[in-house]
């Protein structure tokens, strides 16, 4: 479980997380949502140890973030940023292999090439292994950092707008990747995301900010709400089921 006590963050005299508390539970897909400057990616950079915070603690797995060992705590979380912009030209497999680094500091051994293989399999990159990165598609670009995490091999993924710069397409595509991610490895994936409608149907928790603080927590049935939305975003949101998901309509 990841467990977030009291935390708070200020830029000057702006507090951008205000006294935020929550519990993530273990397995399954958390989504976080609201409105811009709600302190979302604030939040996720403070629980993957990005950005210190002000007052509070994090913890995960009962190991706390902050005075864990890097080493440690990588075997642990693997995190992705937004701005996840190389600054060198790697192929897909060096990129993959750089999940690895935790467990073998630069020396790849023969069980890291079972790792790296699986994920790329996994993520269907194997026959784009020797391309470079910076000559993939936007979908493809994206899979290839998300099977570096999952070379990682760690319980948790933390995951800032995977979506970002994504079309619908390649959206759906990641979303049921995650999907997938979680139910056939049991990983814990928690991601901050702008869309609700990816986080009704793919979340099994969402947690709701607003001006720095945590309004509203639970599964996409207690969010997908018309007061609890407007709550949220301070606008009038109709509420559609199709398939069983709760699909808010907000464009009219």
């Amino acid at each position: 479980m990841i467990s977030v006590t009291g935390v708070s963050k200020s830029y000057a005299n702006q507090v951008v997380v205000d006294g935020v508390s929550a519990d993530i539970k273990e397995g399954g897909i958390t989504s976080i949502i609201g409105p811009n400057g709600a302190g979302k990616s604030t939040l996720l950079s403070i629980m993957s140890r990005l950005l210190r915070m002000d007052a509070g603690s994090v913890s995960v797995d009962g190991l706390d973030v902050f005075a864990t060992p890097g080493k440690e705590l990588a075997r642990k979380m693997a995190i992705l940023r937004q701005d996840n912009q190389l600054t060198v030209r790697l192929t897909v497999r060096d990129l993959v292999g750089f999940g690895r680094y935790p467990h073998n500091g630069g020396r790849p051994t023969s069980a890291d090439k079972v790792f790296i293989d699986e994920a790329m399999a996994y993520l269907d990159l194997t026959a784009l292994a020797d391309r470079f990165v910076d000559e993939l598609s936007g979908g493809q670009r994206q899979r290839a950092f998300i099977a570096m995490v999952l070379a990682q091999g760690t319980d948790y993924l933390l995951l800032d707008e995977p979506l970002n710069n994504l079309d619908m397409k390649h959206s759906v595509e990641m979303m049921r990747l995650l999907r997938r991610l979680t139910d056939d490895f049991g990983k814990t994936v928690v991601l901050v995301i702008h869309d609700i409608n990816f986080a009704s149907c793919y979340s099994d928790d969402i947690i709701a900010m607003r001006q720095g603080r945590i309004i509203h927590q639970g599964p996409p049935s207690r969010i997908m709400q018309p007061d609890v939305l407007r709550d949220i975003y301070e606008i009038d949101i109709r509420i559609e089921e199709i398939d069983g998901n709760r699909i808010g309509v907000y464009f009219a």
